[in-house]
């Protein structure tokens, strides 16, 4: 797999299954690569989930994208920053902050962007399978 492209780890509401408005966004600026996962901790924070990162064997599972232009980088992942929360106005803090991250895709490594949550995790459930839209489905027959 090409290491020279620009590539973006999604898990949440920017997934393609997730149906939600912000993904005709990605899809506008990205192309899916397939289903991907990365080493971390998936939590339920209510109306959205939290990824932290970690050195022990849980994962999160996601898509991977490829951005189509490289042109479009600064464009495409402002915007992205803004819906993640990444520049927070009047000197709060980030929600999310955006890192390069290891990503397992088809067999293989590569290195591409995602958003980690940016503030302690108290009290909120692990979503053990590490997959947002499973977690939404399970809960929602609840």
């Amino acid at each position: 797999m090409k290491n020279n492209v620009i590539k973006l780890f999604v898990y949440g509401s920017l997934r393609s299954g997730f149906k939600h408005p912000a993904y005709e966004y990605i899809s506008r600026y990205f192309m899916l690569i397939g289903a991907a996962k990365v080493k971390g901790k998936l939590y339920d924070m209510g109306s959205y989930p939290a990824a932290i990162p970690t050195q022990e064997n849980f994962f999160i599972l996601g898509e991977l994208y490829e951005l189509k232009y490289e042109k479009e980088f600064d464009w495409a992942f402002e915007q992205l920053d803004d819906y993640e929360g990444v520049h927070p106005e009047n000197n709060e803090q980030s929600l999310y902050i955006r890192q390069q991250a290891t990503v397992f895709v088809n067999g293989e490594t590569t290195t591409a962007w995602m958003y980690w949550y940016n503030a302690p995790i108290y009290d909120q459930p692990l979503i053990s399978s590490g997959d947002v839209i499973e977690f939404i489905q399970h809960k929602s027959k609840l």
